[in-house]
């Protein structure tokens, strides 16, 4: 099965257009090696993917002859992916919410202030 048909299999990509623009951007590989979306895998391989600022390393375990459910994902994939990846994951999107929360909307003015004044103070701290 190909590369880009097995990674939408098992529900890493929502479309296998995803796929092939993240092989065209030479962020997958296949046992060590570069891989493009017609990349034949077979089990045993190891498929290793960077997503979402976690590097992912999956071992082929069976071919699926479609989509599977999530339930069923298990079954033809086993996830080697450190807990350490998650862990930076959370931290990097812990980093984020003090600043603005997600669906605040823009800066009001007087945040925009604030904002500037902090910064401004940063920058005159390190000269």
């Amino acid at each position: 099965m190909r590369v880009d048909k097995f990674l939408w299999c098992v529900r890493y990509y929502k479309t296998r257009n995803m796929v092939t623009e993240a092989c065209k951007k030479n962020q997958i590989t296949v046992n060590g090696q570069v891989a493009k979306a017609s990349k034949e895998v077979f089990p045993s391989d190891k498929i290793t993917f960077r997503k979402d600022q976690i590097t992912y390393i999956i071992s082929v375990l069976a071919i699926p002859a479609n989509r599977v459910g999530a339930k069923l994902v298990d079954i033809y994939r086993k996830d080697e992916t450190p807990e350490a990846s998650f862990a930076h994951l959370e931290m990097i999107k812990l980093s984020k919410e003090h600043y603005r929360k997600t669906g605040e909307g823009r800066p009001t003015k007087k945040d925009r202030r604030d904002i500037d004044d902090y910064t401004n103070d940063v920058i005159d701290d390190e000269i």
